[in-house]
């Protein structure tokens, strides 16, 4: 089996920045829209949105220039934790059930969860094909 390329990564955790940059700042812009814990203010919410959005997409930055250098052992758990960018949005659903989002905010989520979804692929695509059995 052959490892994702490098385009690939690259492009996956580009389109994942782009995508996820949607929903966070729709959350961010339009707390009051989505359903959140009782415990969770809507400041509290955007300011988590704030810092978690950069941080993991300067993770994902650093998952694809390490990938792009060879380091495995630094982009592979770098990928990892990136895809909990994507992944962390299905929270929503654990606050309420889909059909108590806006269509808007039902599809950011949707996508968020699919590509976080995608980078766990890749890096797990990635990981399993450069284990020593799979080169031969």
């Amino acid at each position: 089996m052959q490892p994702p390329s490098v385009r690939t990564v690259g492009i996956v955790v580009g389109a994942t920045i782009l995508l996820t940059l949607f929903h966070f700042t729709d959350n961010i812009v339009n707390v009051d829209e989505y359903p959140r814990p009782d415990a969770l203010s809507g400041q509290a919410i955007q300011i988590a949105g704030l810092i978690f959005w950069p941080v993991m997409a300067a993770v994902g930055v650093v998952a694809y220039r390490a990938y792009r250098a060879g380091n495995f052992g630094v982009a592979h758990p770098f990928l990892i934790a990136f895809s909990s960018l994507g992944l962390i949005s299905l929270l929503h659903f654990t606050s309420a059930p889909p059909d108590e989002l806006t269509t808007r905010g039902l599809v950011s989520v949707l996508i968020d969860g699919i590509m976080g979804f995608t980078v766990l692929g890749v890096a797990l695509w990635s990981i399993l094909a450069r284990r020593p059995e799979a080169a031969t």
